[in-house]
């Protein structure tokens, strides 16, 4: 068992309304979202290690979304909108997994992940009401650390929006 995890929790950038009678499958980013998403992609391209594995929700937003992220990313029906967080976390192997797991979702899953994973509150406990604030075409990156003398803990390393410098 790897002595840590890193988890990086990526929204989706801002994406168009869906049209009347539009599957919500079937979003795409506006011209400010894909602005975003290629910032993003670019800063993390830069700082992400190299054996990171992407996962993105089969949404047409979250493959828009990494694009312009210089790795191979693989399509996950767990992480698309209204998926649980025991979803997520199952498919990202949480916390045992040997290299860093990112994954590109949406609101309120990814809210609720940070609710349960910082914030320690239960699964069971999770409801809408409880999902912490993730901004469009933001992230937090998260590490799992394990002392084998203590539980695992959970470390915020950093958070990052487009829209802020």
């Amino acid at each position: 068992m790897p002595a840590s995890m890193d988890l990086i929790l990526w929204r989706h950038a801002e994406a168009a309304d869906a049209a009347p009678g539009m599957d919500d499958l079937s979003r795409v980013l506006t011209g400010r979202g894909e602005r975003q998403a290629r910032d993003m992609a670019h800063w993390l391209d830069k700082h992400l290690p190299k054996d990171t594995r992407v996962l993105v929700s089969p949404a047409v937003r979250t493959r828009q979304t990494v694009q312009d992220l210089r790795r191979k990313v693989e399509l996950s029906d767990a992480l698309a909108p209204k998926r649980s967080v025991a979803a997520l976390l199952g498919a990202v192997n949480w916390a045992e997994a040997a290299a860093p797991m990112m994954v590109v979702g949406h609101q309120p899953t990814l809210g609720l992940a940070l609710a349960h994973l910082v914030g320690g509150v239960p699964l069971d406990q999770l409801t809408q009401k409880t999902p912490w604030r993730l901004r469009k075409g933001g992230f937090w990156w998260l590490r799992c650390e394990r002392d084998p003398k203590d539980r695992p803990g959970v470390v915020v390393l950093i958070v990052r929006s487009p829209d802020l410098p």
